[in-house]
Order: C-alpha cells, then sequence, then structure tokens
C-alpha cells in the first residue's frame, strides 16, 4: 500500500511477468550449477506462484464454463485476486473488460514451464 493505492493484490499478467525472470534464473542455475541450493528455491517459487494463480482460476471452473456459453464477460475469469485469500476482490458487474491476454499468458508459460 502506497501512496497511489492498495497494490497487494495479484494481477495475473503482472505475475507471469515477472516470475519469467526468476524461471529464467532457475533454469540457468540447474544447467550450470545444478547441485546449487538455489537451483531449487528458486524452481520453488515459480512453482508456488504458478500454483497459487491456477488454484484462483480453477476456484472460477463454473464460470468458464458458462462463458463458453455465453461470450459474456460477466462469465470471464477474473485477472487479480487477493494475495492473502486468492479470491477475486472485485465483484463481476464492476468487472467491464475480459482481459483474455492474462489467461493466455499464464497458460502459455504453464505449457512452457511444464515442458521445461
Amino acid at each position: 500500500i502506497n501512496l497511489h493505492g492498495d497494490y497487494t493484490d495479484a494481477w495475473v499478467r503482472d505475475n507471469v511477468y515477472s516470475i519469467l525472470c526468476v524461471w529464467g534464473l532457475a533454469l540457468s542455475y540447474r544447467k550450470y550449477q545444478p547441485d546449487h541450493s538455489r537451483a531449487y528455491t528458486l524452481s520453488q517459487s515459480v512453482v508456488k506462484l504458478m500454483r497459487g494463480l491456477l488454484s484462483s482460476m480453477m476456484r472460477q471452473a463454473h464460470k468458464v464454463e458458462k462463458f463458453k456459453h455465453s461470450l459474456d464477460p460477466m462469465d470471464a475469469l477474473h485477472a487479480k485476486y487477493g494475495t492473502n485469500t486468492g479470491l477475486s476482490v472485485v465483484e463481476d458487474h464492476e468487472w467491464g473488460h475480459l482481459q483474455l491476454d492474462a489467461t493466455s499468458v499464464f497458460l502459455l508459460q504453464l505449457a512452457q514451464m511444464s515442458a521445461s
């Protein structure tokens, strides 16, 4: 929390882009110093963040099923979650845009991280 507002919420896009640096460093350690403790620590930080975001999204699985048929923005996944609870921080009617790019970049990176 600062003068500009409450920035304690987790934005999917921001978190994915930020964790890419940690993932890249973990890959480097794994390749060049595989026995170094940081290789494991960094990898686990990536796993923890991605699992947290996935868990938040999975809580809204019912919305994804509705969205597939309705294409209504009110049925889309949220792109911002509370860091303590993992729950949406705004109501559906307060969220007027899809943010499909955030969900897409999360899924793309999850697949790439899983393949590595």
